[in-house]
């Protein structure tokens, strides 16, 4: 019996023992990571892919989990709302969005935020109560900086042609007023046809070599992001005419710099997508550990580069900023 009672006593001893460590185990478990939902216009160009690069190194330093989605086309706001219920039916913290139309979606973001998911907006904004961090360029003044570029380096500009993106886009529309109000203002150029293309560089070629047709005269072009700098520099090649016709265009990719080189585009209005990707989610890892946001609203930088100081050392860090994903 006596061996019996020994036998039972180490056999609940090692139970304890097993139950303790268990539990040890179990606690020293980290607590789950926050998760923050990035969705934005796509998931294709050059610039959301560094958006995306910033935001994943934000999102390592400062221990949160993420998701970045998008649409398949640039025109397509009721994807992103599908997106932005779905990130609040399934437990997100906080999301970053990049508006395709801000008056679609304010009422969908609104709703997030009254079920208690943080929301900062990027690149392009949306006027709702309640957000609580903007981060992106001056999109007017960028429109300005464009007007001003044309002017100084082709001052015998006469008729512009203007090609823009999604009408129903806040940062495409305020890139046009400004540019607009800065051309306007200065009287020596007049814009004399704007046309609109989806964000497809085969579509927006079209649209611009059927644009310089109509207008013999026309001896210059802006055009306002990525894809649609694209569309007008591969017209310009098709039509030949790029020493007749000056282009300033936005964003960069390992394409439109060629064609800055070659001489299709005159001049890139390059912004910092990586800082807009890394301070969105720094700004997140913030307001999720209930910690003071300093600035609300973080403007990015741009800057105008041309092919006489794209390889400059100050300009190649803006110019050059490639980022494959995985």
């Amino acid at each position: 019996m006596h061996r019996l009672y020994k036998i039972l006593f180490c056999s609940a001893v090692c139970l304890f023992l097993v139950s303790g460590c268990a539990l040890l185990e179990q606690s020293a478990q980290p607590p789950p990571r926050p998760w923050v939902s990035v969705i934005v216009k796509s998931t294709q160009s050059t610039f959301w892919k560094t958006v995306q690069s910033g935001v994943k190194a934000a999102a390592n330093e400062y221990n949160l989990q993420y998701t970045f989605e998008g649409p398949l086309s640039e025109e397509d706001a009721e994807t992103q709302n599908k997106m932005i219920n779905d990130a609040v039916a399934r437990g997100a913290k906080a999301i970053v969005i990049s508006a395709i139309d801000a008056e679609a979606l304010k009422p969908t973001l609104e709703n997030a935020m009254q079920a208690g998911v943080k929301v900062i907006v990027i690149d392009s904004n949306v006027e709702a109560k309640g957000i609580s961090v903007r981060v992106g360029t001056d999109n007017y003044a960028a429109g300005q900086a464009a007007a001003k570029e044309l002017l100084e380096a082709q001052p015998e500009t006469k008729c512009i042609g203007m090609v823009g993106f999604d009408v129903r886009t806040e940062n495409g529309q305020a890139r046009e007023r400004g540019f607009v109000d800065a051309i306007e203002k200065d009287g020596r150029a007049q814009i004399v046809e704007q046309i609109h293309s989806p964000s497809d560089s085969a579509q927006v070629q079209s649209a611009t070599r059927g644009m310089l047709r109509r207008q013999p005269k026309l001896d210059a072009i802006v055009t306002f992001n990525e894809i649609t700098t694209l569309g007008v520099g591969h017209a310009i090649e098709e039509m030949k005419c790029k020493e007749r016709v000056h282009v300033v265009g936005f964003d960069n990719n390992v394409v439109s710099v060629g064609m800055l080189e070659s001489g299709e585009i005159d001049t890139l209005i390059v912004q910092n997508p990586f800082a807009m990707g890394y301070l969105c989610m720094t700004n997140a890892a913030m307001l999720l550990n209930n910690k003071p946001i300093l600035e609300p609203e973080i403007t990015t930088e741009i800057r105008a580069i041309r092919r006489d100081n794209m390889y400059s050392e100050e300009n190649q860090r803006f110019l050059f900023n490639f980022t494959e994903n995985t």
